[in-house]
């Protein structure tokens, strides 16, 4: 089974399984497409952290395709620019792009198939194009005039194209991948190695050196050149380690550590197991618990996470102190807690009010990306889960160097990303800007598991990603809804937090709901005193999910978009 956030990739790795290839073969290959027919969700210069299981280790593991901040990148040199935040565009925000490296590591450690039969895919299409989705062209035209007058290299890749949407310098880079690994000779773990050398140490990364020195207009207003180097990507590579997980309504959850969001799921989990039975489905009670959890959790994710050890917000002492504050009414206060009886500490971007630095200008839907004229973007991201008969499953969630984050690198077909906009540019924090450290992402596969039963699901969606997922998990945990009916359910979220994206905006007391929600609960969420916010009836969240139980696989995609895609037999 293979379930993904556009159609084409599940077609491919669902072409992967039917010709013997396993669950982590169709995620590769699947991957790749979607840097192809997603290119403004997610890239080759951008990340992915994933969590799986295998037929032979029942325990999950991470694999971190998060790369991490250059090592001219420090607060002072930010400072000297200028600046009270990481640009969301350009080249200043670069991270080392690790969603190549942690590919094909995961292909070469747990595959079975060859570098050119999963490239084939990703190169078939982009040699000959395919039909692009209309988000695909929304965005190009919306940063138009800035690759027109700017950005030169994404003018001459993407725009001017019309009917099937073609990437044949990024089809010419697969294809010398393949031919250096080729040339290592027949062992197929050798020719990855080969691979991952060429990309980190090789052709790739030396076009990336070169360019990286170019000045570029971000949205800062300003040019800038970047301070990723061929040193920083030839000192990467990635990494396996152990998920956090926790015991929530009769499963045990599994999520990425603090580098990312992941343990913001958790913790809100265990906050609503503390506060007693829950609600019934679609009820106002039910959303307010949820919106107010989530805002308790995601204060201290602003307070405590980064890329650290560990976190001590699980507790169950923690976890019931932090139910009790939930009240009958909205919360309009960021109220990060104190585990261990430590202090919380919070930006000064975020105590002080700071003012948006640029406006955005809104593209599409409340559910959808939105991206300004500068290319700033938040909120895309992709999504893929697999299972195959032998009982290996992941879940993955890749995103970053989309078609707008920076210039496309000249002959390479791809840009870098823009994780390094969720630093703070403030010493002494857990999200701290600091050579070596990963940036606390937004990207949070999960797994979960009981009695015989797993599951692999997720979503794009930035900072509400864990918040669908949160909604997800409990219709189908907790409701016992089948994964469709889970997916498909009225969604909604909460932005009274700081957006992990440039320009790091709050909206204290904002729950942006589905239309289709029923009025009367609306009404109870205004009465409590939330600000609501309308969005279309079928535009939050993009989720999908596979499990397999007792020999049945089974698999979900979101109708949201109309591009997800569910697959198998």
């Amino acid at each position: 089974m293979v379930a993904s956030t556009h159609w084409l990739a599940s077609g491919a790795g669902m072409a992967v399984l039917e010709g013997g290839g396993n669950a982590f073969d169709a995620a590769v290959a699947a991957a790749f497409t979607l840097h192809v027919v997603e290119p403004h969700l997610n890239g080759p210069g951008g990340e992915v952290p994933a969590i799986f299981v295998t037929a032979e280790n029942s325990e999950p593991s991470v694999l971190c395709g998060q790369g991490t901040a250059p090592g001219g990148a420090t607060v002072e040199h930010f400072e000297g620019l200028g600046l009270e935040l990481v640009p969301g565009t350009g080249f200043l925000a670069a991270t080392v792009p690790g969603a190549v490296g942690a590919w094909l590591t995961l292909l070469r450690d747990h595959g079975t198939r060859s570098l050119r039969e999963v490239l084939s895919y990703a190169i078939h299409y982009g040699d000959n194009g395919h039909v692009p989705v209309p988000r695909v062209l929304e965005t190009i035209e919306a940063v138009g005039t800035l690759f027109e007058e700017e950005w030169r290299t994404s003018a001459d890749l993407w725009l001017g194209q019309r009917g099937l949407l073609r990437n044949q310098p990024l089809a010419r880079t697969y294809r010398q991948l393949i031919d250096e690994a080729e040339a290592a000779g027949p062992s197929r773990e050798a020719q990855l190695d080969v691979a991952i050398k060429a990309w980190y140490d090789g052709f790739v990364a030396e076009a990336i050196d070169e360019f990286c020195r170019t000045e570029v207009l971000d949205d800062s207003g300003r040019r800038h050149r970047g301070v990723l180097t061929g040193e920083d990507l030839a000192g990467w590579r990635p990494s396996y380690e152990r998920p956090v997980s926790a015991e929530v309504y009769g499963w045990e959850l599994y999520k990425v550590g603090p580098w990312c969001q992941g343990p913001v799921l958790l913790e809100q989990l265990g906050m609503l197991q503390a506060a007693g039975e829950l609600p019934k489905p679609g009820s106002a009670e039910l959303v307010h618990r949820v919106t107010e959890v989530a805002k308790l959790a995601f204060a201290d994710r602003e307070a405590w996470y980064g890329d650290i050890p560990d976190v001590s917000t699980f507790t169950p002492e923690y976890l019931k102190a932090r139910a009790a504050l939930v009240e009958e009414t909205a919360s309009l206060e960021l109220r990060p807690g104190s585990p261990n009886s430590t202090t919380p500490r919070l930006p000064r971007y975020v105590t002080e009010n700071h003012a948006p630095p640029a406006p955005l200008v809104r593209m599409g839907g409340l559910g959808e990306p939105t991206v300004s004229r500068y290319g700033t973007t938040s909120g895309d991201t992709c999504h893929i889960d697999v299972v195959d008969r032998w009982g290996n499953m992941i879940s993955a969630t890749p995103s970053g160097g989309w078609l707008q984050s920076s210039p496309a690198i000249p002959g390479l077909g791809f840009c870098l990303g823009t994780r390094a906009q969720m630093f703070w540019l403030e010493q002494g924090l857990p999200a701290s800007l600091t050579p070596g450290k990963r940036p606390r992402s937004t990207l949070t596969p999960s797994f979960a598991r009981t009695d015989g039963k797993t599951m692999a699901f997720g979503t794009p969606g930035g900072d509400q990603q864990d918040q669908w997922q949160l909604t997800f998990f409990l219709n189908h945990a907790a409701f016992g809804m089948g994964l469709q009916a889970a997916i498909d359910a009225p969604a909604w979220h909460t932005t009274a937090f700081p957006s992990s994206f440039y320009p790091r905006t709050t909206s204290p007391g904002e729950v942006v709901v589905e239309s289709r929600m029923d009025s009367e609960v609306i009404a109870e969420l205004e009465r409590r005193g939330h600000r609501v916010t309308l969005s279309d009836p079928w535009s939050l969240g993009r989720l999908s999910a596979v499990s397999r139980e007792d020999g049945i696989l089974r698999a979900a995609a979101n109708p949201r978009g109309m591009q997800g895609y569910a697959v198998g037999r």
